[in-house]
């Protein structure tokens, strides 16, 4: 039996593609029918297309390739000296 949630998914927090079955996706060069109500008619946004008569939400097939994908992270640093000193005169 395994002990945590790694071992029981082997090693890896996302389950491999073979193992977590189709995704619903939309494709930018293919005629995407929605799955809800089988129109052809898209708004497209950054992450997300909106079916336009049914607003049925499916993620882009490129979507983690918007900005890179990177993780933004903020260091807030401490200031060091006489506050008069923190600007150049």
């Amino acid at each position: 039996m395994a002990t945590s949630i790694l071992e029981a998914r082997g090693g890896c927090i996302i389950p491999q593609a073979s193992q977590r079955g189709y995704h619903i996706v939309y494709r930018e060069h293919e005629v995407n029918h929605c799955p809800g109500c089988g129109h052809t008619h898209w708004y497209i946004g950054r992450t997300m297309a909106e079916c336009a008569f049914c607003t049925t939400a499916l993620p882009l097939e490129s979507a983690p390739l918007v900005a890179g994908g990177h993780i933004v992270r903020t260091i807030r640093r401490a200031s060091y000296g006489a506050p008069e000193h923190a600007f150049a005169a």
